[in-house]
């Protein structure tokens, strides 16, 4: 007898910036680490590095892709020079209250997906220090291993996480992401999206998507059909 199809909607949480706040410099770690490749195996000037860096995360969402594309780099090579080699361990700590948020989703309601540009390895080591690993049913990420790399904000890749998730379909997917081009694209894709911004990030003159939200706190408000209770306090929608 066959077995029937899932019906719960899917949760995807972006992982870097999102599900810890910026205010880590996680990014900014990243960024030293991506020039210091640029600059030693491209044979670069540390301006041009950044310069190049720059542009390739602009043209492709990526810097490894433009690497790739352009000058045969392997990827999983610059994996392990960059994400890999970020200092986490000393920057990332358990947050109860991250967890504690998650645990109150009610998983008979929505099911909870991790969906990320980064690597495998960096994905799962960011949950796993902020210890709620155990509470995602499973992972999409940008495969480096892969010929032809796939990230957001392509519709090959929100294609890619509905189907790895299980979702019934691209309507009953919801998504929390810092990235403003991500969010516009899961929306136009016909996801529930919510920006979520720093507290010092200005208001965007228009929104990426219908929600847009300061701290991952506010999605209890937003969407407080999948939680087991929810804040009192509005949030801004």
């Amino acid at each position: 007898m066959e077995e029937a199809k899932d019906s719960r909607p899917v949760f995807f949480f972006d992982i870097d910036n999102c599900l810890y706040p910026r205010s880590k410099k996680v990014h900014d770690l990243m960024e030293i680490l991506i020039d210091q490749y640029f600059v030693e195996h491209l044979v670069l000037s540390p301006e041009d590095a950044t310069m190049l860096h720059q542009r390739y995360y602009k043209e492709y969402g990526l810097a490894i892709e433009g690497l790739v594309k352009h000058h045969k780099v392997d990827p999983l090579e610059y994996n392990k020079k960059v994400d890999d080699a970020l200092p986490l361990d000393n920057v990332i700590t358990p947050d109860p209250q991250l967890r504690r948020l998650l645990e109150d989703i009610d998983r008979s309601q929505v099911r909870l997906w991790l969906f990320t540009n980064a690597y495998i390895t960096h994905g799962m080591r960011v949950v796993r220090l902020l210890e709620v690993e155990d509470l995602f049913e499973g992972i999409t990420y940008c495969d480096y291993g892969q010929e032809v790399m796939i990230c957001k904000p392509r519709p090959a890749m929100y294609e890619k996480a509905e189907t790895e998730a299980g979702a019934p379909s691209s309507q009953d997917c919801y998504f929390v992401d810092d990235s403003y081009i991500n969010c516009r694209e899961a929306q136009a894709r016909g996801w529930t999206a919510a920006h979520i911004l720093a507290p010092e990030d200005p208001e965007p003159q228009e929104r990426a998507s219908k929600y847009q939200i300061r701290s991952l706190e506010d999605i209890r408000d937003i969407f407080p059909q999948f939680f087991k209770t929810h804040a009192a306090k509005g949030s801004q929608l």
